[in-house]
């Protein structure tokens, strides 16, 4: 049973625990019948009509898979469910045999001695705004019309725009209509929105208790299992337009192809075309490239019972002349008079709302908060309930949206620095993530951070390592952000595994390619390390269990030589425990330690270390033998 205690995740011995572990899986974010993979448009708006059994993978292939994970050493997994997989039927119809399935699944995850936190996961809020997360059916409780969407430019969706689709360009949905709307009712109905209205309740409580008594389907079925060890949120939560300043100017999570304004959106789908701003990305940054016109003839997202509910809500009307008006300037960043904070005064209401109701099925459950990406403005203390992480995510930002790994290149993000130099992006890698984790401390309280997602696109350099089989460069990028992991004793999960990942489609969503393993570079069943991506950097040894406090790890990938430095606890008895792959070890190791007793354990791939009580460090050094 994990426990938390300050910064670290603790076991029922007393030891410091670093969880290593993945995200599982990257397709379940689309319907298994039928085939939701997005690059597919037949069938794309029935989404009343589908189902997510066999997400991650079917039942008689799981023993496969988490074996495999468990070789790896992967034995911490945030385990993706989505709003649509439980409730895509219409409000309060829960999909009995998934839940079923869920239950089995996660039940051979135990099996295996894998623990798991449950991941609500979203992204642009739904599969019919280009992402996954919630169903279709919360768009049409509004008045929306998803099938009007792309005409009005209200979302850029894979299955209706078609192959080749532009790279990463998914994001960019933040921004639209479609998305921006629905968080800003979910999050801020109340105050953005108060006339709307569904079933004569406001649309902000309609929405969050829907999407809350959902995932309580999940925990009434999951509580007894104890190696589920806790609820995610919700995946990267939006702000949509609240705190938006300007509602004339185009900006976003990422500027990227059409890029209408707040104010155009709404324009837009209320049939009214306009001339918008268009982008590129480059290794510099978003570029305007052209104005383009959309929405030519006049299409509107909102059936003919509804009218735009920014316009039934006071932001803009259409004046005498029939030219359209925007009367509320501020209408995102004010509530009577006082200037919004979206983290404060919206995110973590429903965040000590959701922990209540979690909690109230499984009152043990730990709660993983999720902050906006890239904000860093999230605050938790000791009125707030406890037992919570902060499970942050972070990537190699340029790497992820070029999809090309230079190593001498490094861009911080959050603060724009740029560093040319041959070691920069480690060190840089490193500070970010010491920035995350300095924010846990400083801003939540103390926390422990789970660094919920990182990983790199396997597709780089135009999908290269699959015609010639070297994987060498997807092995020094996701070395780089490992090593930078490492360097702050962080216990993270890899962005991802799935296991219907394919050269062509990738990880089944939005041309998506970031798991490290595919059934295309597997060759023999009977290996269970074929298939394996980059496992040269990803099968790495850790310190699982440490009898006392960590102070530095790191692994040295290209002399396969593994460090470790800690000060016990003269409470703990339990001895430590590091992971030794075989995968980077085949024909054994050699270990120096600063004093004590060691044990090697192959089959186990476990190194157990007795301390003395003699020092107060202790250090464990491992090579090749």
């Amino acid at each position: 049973m994990i426990q938390l205690d300050g910064p670290w995740f603790k076991d029922e011995d007393g030891r410091t625990l670093i969880l290593r572990g993945v995200n599982l899986g990257g397709s379940s974010k689309v319907p298994y019948r039928p085939n939701g993979a997005t690059y597919i448009r037949a069938g794309f708006y029935d989404h009343r009509k589908v189902s997510f059994v066999g997400r991650p993978f079917p039942l008689d292939e799981a023993d496969e898979h988490f074996a495999r994970l468990r070789s790896w050493g992967l034995t911490f997994l945030r385990f993706l469910v989505t709003w649509e997989a439980v409730e895509h039927s219409g409000p309060g119809i829960y999909d009995k045999e998934y839940l079923d399935y869920l239950v089995q699944v996660v039940g051979k995850a135990g099996e295996h001695g894998i623990q798991l936190l449950i991941d609500p996961h979203q992204d642009v809020w739904s599969r019919m705004s280009g992402g996954d997360g919630a169903p279709g059916w919360t768009f049409e409780v509004v008045g929306m019309d998803v099938t009007q969407f792309i005409e009005a430019g209200a979302a850029i969706v894979h299955a209706i725009h078609g192959d080749p689709f532009p790279r990463m360009i998914w994001p960019s949905n933040y921004a639209k209509l479609a998305a921006a709307t629905m968080f800003t009712l979910f999050f801020g109905g109340n105050d953005f929105a108060p006339r709307t209205r569904v079933d004569g309740e406001p649309v902000q409580e309609f929405l969050q208790r829907h999407y809350i008594n959902a995932m309580k389907q999940i925990v009434l079925r999951l509580k007894n299992q104890a190696h589920v060890v806790g609820y995610d949120t919700l995946n990267e939560p939006s702000a949509g337009f609240i705190g938006r300043e300007d509602l004339t100017s185009s900006g976003g999570l990422v500027r990227f192809g059409e890029s209408p304004s707040p104010f155009q959106s709404m324009l837009l789908g209320a049939g009214f075309p306009q001339i918008v701003d268009v982008w590129e990305v480059g290794i510099r940054g978003p570029r305007l490239r052209e104005r383009r016109r959309l929405n030519p003839m006049g299409v509107r997202v909102w059936d003919e019972d509804h009218d735009c509910v920014w316009r039934q809500n006071g932001v803009w009307n259409v004046g005498a002349d029939g030219t359209p008006q925007l009367l509320g300037a501020d209408h995102f960043t004010r509530v009577a008079g006082r200037r919004v904070d979206f983290a404060k005064d919206y995110l973590r209401p429903f965040f000590k709302r959701y922990a209540q109701e979690i909690r109230s099925v499984d009152p043990d459950a730990i709660i993983f908060l999720e902050d906006q990406p890239g904000r860093g403005r999230f605050h938790w203390g000791a009125k707030d309930p406890p037992n919570v992480v902060h499970a942050a995510h972070w990537y190699d930002g340029v790497t992820l949206y070029t999809k090309h790994y230079r190593p001498y290149l490094a861009v911080d993000l959050a603060t724009g620095r740029i560093l040319l130099t041959p070691r920069g992006n480690r060190r840089s890698f490193s500070r970010q993530l010491a920035r995350i984790k300095e924010e846990s401390a400083q801003q939540m309280g103390g926390i422990p951070t789970l660094i919920g997602e990182l990983g790199i696109p396997f597709d780089m350099q135009g999908k290269q390592a699959y015609r010639t089989g070297d994987f060498s460069l997807q092995v020094r990028a996701l070395d780089a952000s490992l090593c930078a992991i490492e360097d702050n004793l962080l216990s993270c999960t890899l962005w991802n595994y799935t296991a219907d990942n394919d050269n062509l489609h990738g990880d089944q969503w939005n041309d998506e390619d970031l798991s490290i393993f595919s059934r295309d570079q597997q060759t023999d069943r009977s290996d269970i390390n074929s298939g394996g991506r980059a496992l040269r950097a990803a099968v790495r040894p850790y310190a699982c269990a440490v009898a006392g406090e960590p102070l530095r790890m790191h692994f040295d990938v290209k002399r396969r030589t593994f460090e470790f430095e800690f000060r016990h606890d003269p409470a703990i008895l339990a001895p430590t425990e590091v992971f030794l792959p075989a995968y980077q070890y085949p024909d054994g190791c050699v270990v120096k330690v600063s004093d004590g007793t060691y044990e090697l354990h192959p089959a186990e791939q476990t190194l157990v270390y007795r301390h003395t009580a003699d020092l107060g460090t202790h250090r464990i050094h491992v090579r090749p033998g």
